[in-house]
């Protein structure tokens, strides 16, 4: 593991601090937990897009599905 050094606003460290104590857990825990997180959100909005262009570069053609749509059904 390797130390660095952040600039942080003073609130944003009053508020990690904060959460971080309701937690449990330390500062750094916290800030490694947080990190991690948005790192994988930014990996689904990034998978998100391909798939989007995906289908922008080949749309969906009508019938391409009818197969399945009988599995859509929700039954109560």
């Amino acid at each position: 593991m390797k130390t660095v050094q952040l600039t942080l606003d003073d609130d944003l460290v009053t508020a990690v601090d904060r959460v971080a104590g309701q937690r449990r857990q330390s500062r750094s825990a916290f800030t490694r937990d947080a990190l991690r997180a948005a790192l994988a959100k930014l990996e689904a909005q990034a998978l998100e897009q391909q798939h989007r262009e995906g289908y922008l570069r080949q749309p969906v053609k009508p019938g391409e599905f009818s197969d399945f749509e009988g599995e859509q059904v929700w039954i109560d």
